[in-house]
């Protein structure tokens, strides 16, 4: 069996993505997370633990809400989408994956999207693209332009709703496989 993967995207730097991959994390056990920073010149992933959870790392909050492994993947577009599955596939063994970062969202295709939109009219290039493959949004203010049909959305105020509705997704995944 294949793990879930739930993918968050976000609107720019600092919209609130670490801080719903964790909470995420603190309400399923077991899981794997994947923390992407895109690169000009290289690819890598680093699964030393030491590295991963210093202080003040994403990785480290990831670790600290109870991921079970976390993967830094840095990688170049050119190779995002080979580096990418490597990640996935050195978690495979793991029930689900959270993986934080819009470019690795349009190569792994999530079996759920979250947005966190973030401040009003701030998005960095290509955020929109990831905002259309969303089923769940989680805003600040108004509700961003450009949802796909369907889409949840929910006020960043209100984000035990918003896990609420995860989990009963999650299990809808689960009990199909």
């Amino acid at each position: 069996m294949k793990p879930i993967i739930i993918g968050i995207g976000g609107g720019h730097s600092g919209a609130g993505k670490t801080t719903i991959a964790c909470e995420i994390l603190k309400n399923v056990k077991g899981w794997g997370a994947i923390k992407f920073t895109k690169t000009s010149l290289y690819s890598s992933i680093t699964d030393d633990q030491k590295v991963l959870s210093e202080k003040g790392k994403d990785t480290g909050r990831l670790l600290e809400a109870g991921a079970g492994k976390v993967l830094w993947v840095q990688s170049s577009g050119d190779e995002m989408a080979e580096t990418a599955s490597m990640a996935v596939q050195m978690l495979s063994n793991l029930p689900g994956i959270v993986v934080e970062g819009n470019s690795m969202i349009e190569v792994l295709t999530p079996d759920v999207v979250v947005f966190v939109a973030g401040s009003k009219g701030r998005f960095k290039p290509g955020a929109e693209r990831v905002l259309r493959m969303s089923d769940i949004v989680i805003a600040d203010e108004e509700t961003p332009q450009g949802l796909p049909e369907g889409a949840e959305i929910f006020h960043s105020a209100d984000v035990e709703r918003c896990m609420h509705y995860l989990i009963e997704r999650i299990q809808k995944i689960t009990k199909k496989e």
